[in-house]
């Protein structure tokens, strides 16, 4: 694939604080858009007289869009200009929120959530800017608050959404969302201009229009099991047409000669085992507690395991240990930028399996689930820190975007795997006439989150150490014979 050689010599002539700063913001948007319906289902519930199954549309539209824009969009930014291509998906989004804001339909509301859900391709874009303007040393630690700022940026949105809807009313929420979204592409206007890959005229779009409804029937039916069972043929028959449309995708991209992602970069050892320890976490770690520890928080006390706390006050301790985290992504950058990546990863692994350790001895108070808690940060902080810096080892700088796009849908499609299992497990061991899960059924969960972490820290330990050698060399190689 013929394309212009990114100058790893060039700086940026603004202050380097400051381009951190555009794109932790830029990132910002998309994280606080993800999250931010989460209290505002009763609302819509009850100001459309709809039911739960219709009203939750408005978050699967957004994931739906979001993992599709993650790869499709990380490529296009590759090609045509990733601080371009962030600007017009966060104009995008602004105008999704004002679709929302202003139908007055539930399916407006879902519409204006699904033309959103196009922020879901900042992060990459993000990680590819950086890699792009920065010093090569300042690269891991940007990547690594990059990352943190998402995990912080999630934890703040079902507070400020709640606020605004305690306050005044859902509707709110999207002119919050709208006008950050503005002010994010302005200040992406000081952003250097991207280069531009020659040649980008070329590439085969098919594989666009495949990846997209491939990648959104998989999370689809993942999403669904919860209500309709990993046993209902609607879950099996979607998640397979889904992977059957995947193979397809596969199969023509890996024989065209100007494809929209190249594939062919997967080969690369550090990279595929990356991307095996991303699946593994988001099932584990990422996925299964995203719903755990606010389950256990928001539980009645006199259920088997609960804490009695109202959701307000569970969303604060979760916000004020995800600024902890947040505090942490640049320990987890330094570390990548002295030691690789691959020390992070290992790091965040361990902390993990602590984290499955104390949770099943802790749980049953307050302080205890905050230490636990505290651990799972840490190991969070360090995995998602680690991970997109793993994939800029392991690809040239012109595919940054595309194989870290790429690494998010992998987190993406596996958190909710992760989610629709511990549901599961949670499910199968009831208290007898009530929908309290036994004790048991949380050590289940405990186990399958420690289970996949310590699969995570040998994966890591598979990881060459060091950072980026032949890498280059070996991916020019791969890209030359597409």
């Amino acid at each position: 694939m013929s394309s212009q050689k990114i100058s790893d010599t060039a700086r940026p002539v603004r202050p380097i604080s400051l381009l951190i700063a555009i794109l932790v913001f830029a990132d910002i948007v998309s994280a606080f858009e993800s999250t931010m319906m989460f209290n505002a289902l009763p609302r819509i519930i009850s100001a459309f007289h709809t039911t739960p199954a219709d009203a939750s549309w408005v978050l699967t539209a957004f994931l739906l869009v979001a993992a599709a824009s993650a790869a499709v969009c990380g490529r296009l930014g590759d090609l045509y200009g990733r601080r371009n291509v962030i600007i017009v998906l966060l104009l995008i989004s602004a105008v999704g929120s004002i679709v929302s804001v202003s139908t007055g339909t539930l399916g407006g509301v879902i519409a204006g959530r699904a033309i959103q859900g196009v922020s879901g391709g900042i992060l990459p874009l993000c990680f590819g800017v950086a890699r792009e303007i920065l010093p090569k040393k300042q690269v891991p630690v940007a990547a690594a608050m990059i990352a943190g700022a998402a995990m912080l940026a999630g934890a703040a949105g079902n507070i400020i959404s709640g606020a605004l809807i305690d306050s005044l009313d859902w509707h709110y929420i999207f002119v919050v969302a709208a006008a950050v979204a503005l002010i994010a592409a302005a200040g992406c206007l000081l952003l250097p201009r991207s280069a531009v890959a020659v040649g980008a005229q070329r590439v085969s779009w098919f594989g666009s229009v495949l990846f997209a409804p491939a990648i959104a029937l998989v999370l689809f039916g993942v999403n669904k099991s919860q209500t309709w069972t990993w046993q209902d043929g609607r879950t099996i028959g979607t998640i397979l047409a889904g992977l059957l449309l995947l193979a397809l995708w596969i199969w023509r991209e890996l024989r065209a000669d100007h494809p929209m992602i190249n594939l062919r970069l997967f080969s690369e050892r550090k990279l595929a085992l990356t991307m095996l320890a991303t699946a593994v976490l988001a099932i584990g770690p990422v996925g299964a507690t995203g719903f755990l520890l606010q389950l256990i928080m928001q539980s009645p006390t006199d259920a088997p395991v609960g804490l009695g706390l109202t959701a307000t006050d569970a969303g604060w301790v979760s916000f004020c240990i995800a600024i902890f985290g947040f505090l942490l992504s640049p320990v987890s950058g330094r570390i990548s930028a002295r030691a690789g990546s691959r020390r992070a990863l290992i790091i965040g692994s361990l902390f993990g399996v602590i984290n499955a350790v104390t949770l099943a001895m802790l749980h049953s108070t307050l302080m205890g689930l905050i230490i636990s808690t505290v651990f799972l940060t840490v190991a969070t902080s360090f995995i998602l820190s680690s991970l997109p810096n793993l994939i800029m080892e392991a690809t040239p700088a012109e595919n940054t975007s595309e194989a870290t796009g790429l690494n998010v849908v992998v987190r993406t499609a596996f958190s909710g795997v992760g989610t629709s299992v511990a549901t599961l497990l949670l499910s199968l061991s009831l208290v007898s006439g009530t929908h309290f899960s036994t004790r048991g059924a949380y050590m289940q969960v405990f186990v399958l989150i420690g289970i996949c972490c310590v699969v995570a820290f040998f994966l890591a330990l598979l990881i060459r150490p060091g950072v980026r050698a032949a890498a280059d060399t070996r991916a020019a190689v791969l890209a030359s014979e597409v």
